[in-house]
């Protein structure tokens, strides 16, 4: 028959055994979900989603390759309250000297304009879209760039975002 502490020793090890086999779980989905083809997949998180025009997000990257083209998108999460169908955003590129190297706005429909069926995936009241800002982009030089994103509906606060960021893959070509 156990005793006391011998029935604890084995339950702390049966939990201490549980927790690794689930770290390691853990780190074995980390490895699995990284794609050598993503650059950049960053999201700023909107206060009380309320994007002020005023907050203008920033997000560094670095090209080691340049002989392959990338493509970029828009990441961007909203609540179904979202009074627009649409959204007008502004993205600038600076390579690393602070040189604005790819500038353009741009319409993203967040819903179907006719119908008001929501565009993307979700689950509830939050969507998340990933569009196309622009594809096939060769970067001329390796180093560190910076892409920011300016919001473009002329409301200020615009409701109902709760996140804006940019994903950036390397092109198939």
């Amino acid at each position: 028959m156990l005793k006391h502490s011998q029935h604890l020793y084995l339950l702390i090890s049966f939990i201490m055994m549980r927790k690794n086999v689930f770290y390691l779980f853990s780190l074995l989905v980390m490895l699995a979900s990284c794609d050598s083809k993503t650059v950049l997949k960053d999201n700023y998180d909107i206060p009380d989603a309320q994007w002020y025009i005023k907050d203008v997000p920033t997000f560094t990257f670095e090209i080691n390759d340049t002989t392959v083209a990338y493509n970029v998108f828009y990441n961007v999460r909203n609540n179904r309250a979202y009074p627009y169908y649409n959204l007008y955003l502004t993205h600038y590129l600076y390579d690393s000297t602070g040189k604005a190297i790819h500038q353009k706005l741009d319409e993203l429909n967040l819903f179907d304009p006719v119908t008001g069926k929501k565009l993307g995936e979700g689950i509830g009241d939050v969507y998340d879209h990933k569009i196309l800002a622009f594809k096939d982009f060769k970067f001329k030089k390796t180093g560190k760039y910076r892409i920011q994103v300016k919001q473009y509906m002329r409301q200020d606060p615009l409701q109902d975002l709760v996140s804006v960021g940019f994903t950036i893959e390397k092109g198939t070509k």
